[in-house]
């Protein structure tokens, strides 16, 4: 199946309570992020046709649990690489110590740095630092067959270097974490909400439409809403933000604003 197409994006979960993507070209295939369950994980490329046992390689942003919770027994079942830094897999090593207070072990990790290109197979991935309360989080972009695809996701703001490596993205996934309003008058304790609103929390749908009226390039053919907040944002809402941020810059008709969604996987984007 692969062989028919260039460069597929597949956003299997993404929000609070799990996150996961596919990036595949045609020889290689990368899980980014394992923040569903292994079960689930199946389920959702299944239900797209993909067979998870053709997975290349596993990346992971950083340790929080919504990006790590399926990962030690997905490992166990692929025998795939996971690819982390060394502080991200020291945190989560220390997160998923058993009782007996023994860390987890990968039986096939690859350590990266942010900065340093590395190789899956044929797709370049270049990991950069993103701002975010984790121990070394970053985001990525895969270049494969001519296309770029970047994922930006739980970050508190978008830095220079951050827009630098967003440029010339033929699909970007982007985070439109949560509404202020809907966040500074929902449920969460202060505490959590000052958390989210600061430099190292979540993109707001208004600090991403910035972005997208201010520095985006516009080169993007789909533009992925994700991690947004089931609690503080609606998919309607982020969706109308960006789509009139996207209108000022004549973007309107050659972006195609996507939602990724929490509870089902996104219909394959394909290059």
């Amino acid at each position: 199946m692969l062989a028919s197409m260039s460069v597929c994006v597949s956003m299997l979960a993404s929000g609070s309570r799990g996150n996961c993507a596919v990036v595949a070209s045609a020889s290689a295939k990368i899980l980014v992020d394992a923040g569903i369950s292994c079960r689930e994980t199946f389920k959702r490329m299944k239900s797209l046709g993909e067979d998870p046992h053709t997975l290349s390689a596993i990346l992971i942003t950083h340790e929080h649990s919504d990006h790590i919770y399926g990962l030690a027994t997905l490992a166990k079942k692929l025998h795939i690489p996971v690819f982390m830094t060394g502080a991200t897999h020291q945190a989560w090593a220390r997160a998923m110590r058993n009782e007996k207070g023994a860390r987890p072990q990968l039986e096939k990790f690859e350590l990266f740095e942010s900065g340093h290109r590395f190789q899956v197979g044929d797709i370049e991935v270049r990991p950069f630092t993103i701002p975010h309360d984790a121990a070394d989080p970053v985001g990525f972009t895969f270049r494969a067959e001519g296309i770029k695809v970047g994922i930006a996701t739980d970050l508190g703001y978008l830095p220079v270097s951050v827009r630098d490596h967003l440029r010339g993205c033929d699909v970007l996934v982007m985070e439109s974490n949560h509404d202020l309003e809907m966040l500074r008058g929902g449920p969460y304790p202060w505490s959590v909400k000052q958390r989210v609103m600061s430099r190292v929390g979540h993109l707001s749908n208004l600090a991403l439409a910035d972005f997208l009226t201010r520095d985006y390039d516009n080169s993007a053919t789909f533009v992925v809403l994700a991690h947004l907040s089931e609690q503080n944002n609606h998919p309607e809402i982020a969706r109308r933000e960006a789509e009139k941020a996207l209108s000022t810059r004549g973007g309107l008709f050659h972006n195609r604003v996507l939602l990724a969604s929490q509870t089902e996987a996104l219909e394959p984007i394909r290059l």
